[in-house]
């Protein structure tokens, strides 16, 4: 499974939809996930990698993790676990 494919998987299960319904378009807005979903898509994301995203739930604004729609966040993942497979 691609880093995309766990990433939707994670995200659509949050938003309590089937997978095909999560396109990289997708904003979590679209998808009906609140600040509360987010975290918890956050950290089930860190879980299922093995990574540390760097976002602060409480300013995501301040964060440089992009959470503006699917493809970015898996963009981002990819980036963190890339980074932590050359440490």
């Amino acid at each position: 499974m691609s880093i995309q494919d766990r990433v939707i998987a994670i995200i659509a299960e949050q938003a309590v939809l089937d997978p095909s319904d999560v396109t990289p378009d997708s904003t979590l807005e679209d998808l009906g996930i609140d600040s509360l979903g987010l975290v918890e898509s956050i950290f089930a994301i860190e879980e299922a990698f093995d990574i540390n995203v760097p976002f602060n739930a409480n300013a995501p604004e301040e964060s440089d993790f992009d959470i503006s729609t699917v493809a970015s966040i898996v963009a981002g993942i990819e980036k963190l676990v890339a980074e932590q497979g050359k440490s």
